[in-house]
């Protein structure tokens, strides 16, 4: 990232600006509060792949006292993963407030080379363990019952990330179906591009998106069937969630919302790198939102919907997108057996298990 940043501006700490800390405090940033608050230190806190983050305490002018999470990356990519964060963690916030932190702003730094960008939010002291299932199953499902896509479509109205990785959201689509062609599409070709070509992936893609899904997810929108938008959280792993010390209450951030079909939003559970993969968080979550209909069909598109979250893991993460990719071609292969086989011999030849690759034992989660 910039070599973080160019070493946060070449500050190690705050001094010029008489804050206590050691992260660079961009009059950018002090712009965004009153005239008149007194800010109390600035001090590296939490760990990030994609970005620099802080814990801002302030004081403002009526004497209250206040504390803020700030995160700060680069270039144009950083501008779009914050404004992104921002637009997307607002949306989540007027839709349920009690679910994400309260977001303040974003904004570009005065100081340049290179060009940083910034997101604040609220600051909540939290525990990072794995939420409950209960409580987090719960207020995912009020969230997707009681959301409300403001055109009446799938999409967002500007671009969110997951991690580092911008996602095909816009524009607006009043089609399922079309909308997550379209982003599945958009992480394939990034894969391609950085993790190399494999012949035999693409043909199974190419089957996917020619066969499968007009078939498995046009089914949602068949037979006079249609299905809500419903706002998702979009990058539901453990990392992205914590439980507040003092109320108890299960909190995500980092989000790369968008509405979609709420089924997608658990999709990413099933993935063997999240730590949210035992199955009594997808039997909770399917206690409080039933599955959509066709109701039989229901396992297959959570096995769809976690093959886009393997392949844009495979993109974030290029040193562990081997595994993921692999996870998806088993995936991809088992959803054309059973919609739309291939003739004898057409078929690419299989995985076989001196080809496999795995996960880092950090990376997988399947026997925690």
């Amino acid at each position: 990232m910039s070599e973080k940043i160019r070493t946060l501006l070449n500050q190690s700490h705050s001094e010029a600006l008489f804050v206590e800390g050691d992260f660079y405090l961009d009059e950018s940033v002090i712009a965004v509060f009153p005239r008149g608050t007194k800010f109390l230190s600035a001090v590296r806190h939490g760990t990030s792949a994609w970005t620099i983050t802080a814990r801002l305490a302030i004081e403002l002018p009526n004497g209250s006292k206040e504390q803020y999470f700030i995160k700060c990356t680069s270039e144009e990519r950083g501008r779009i993963m914050m404004e992104g964060e921002y637009n997307g963690m607002s949306e989540l916030y007027k839709t349920m407030p009690n679910l994400v932190p309260k977001p303040h702003s974003w904004g570009k730094y005065l100081a340049q080379n290179p060009d940083t960008y910034f997101f604040l939010q609220e600051f909540i002291d939290m525990a990072e363990r794995v939420p409950e299932p209960n409580q987090l199953c719960q207020k995912l499902a009020s969230l997707h019952r009681s959301s409300i896509s403001p055109t009446g479509k799938f999409g967002f109205h500007i671009t969110t990330c997951q991690g580092r990785i911008p996602q095909a959201v816009i524009p607006w689509e009043s089609s399922w179906t079309i909308l997550f062609s379209r982003m599945l599409q958009h992480v394939i070709d990034l894969d391609f591009e950085t993790n190399g070509y494999w012949k035999e992936l693409d043909a199974l893609e190419k089957r996917i998106f020619s066969h499968v899904i007009p078939i498995l997810i046009g089914n949602l929108e068949r037979d006079g069937r249609s299905i809500k938008p419903c706002l998702i959280h979009g990058d539901l792993w453990e990392g992205n969630t914590g439980t507040s010390y003092e109320t108890g209450e299960v909190y995500l951030y980092d989000s790369g919302a968008f509405y979609a079909h709420n089924e997608m939003e658990i999709g990413d559970w099933r993935c063997n790198y999240n730590k949210i993969h035992k199955k009594v968080y997808t039997r909770t979550y399917l206690s409080h939102y039933e599955p959509s209909e066709p109701r039989e069909e229901w396992d297959d598109r959570n096995r769809m919907y976690c093959i886009y979250y393997n392949v844009i893991y495979s993109v974030n993460h290029r040193y562990q997108g081997k595994a993921v990719r692999q996870t998806a071609f088993d995936d991809m292969y088992y959803l054309i057996d059973k919609y739309a086989p291939f003739s004898e011999g057409e078929g690419p030849p299989r995985l076989i298990e001196s080809e496999r690759a795995g996960l880092s034992l950090e990376r997988d989660h399947t026997l925690s």
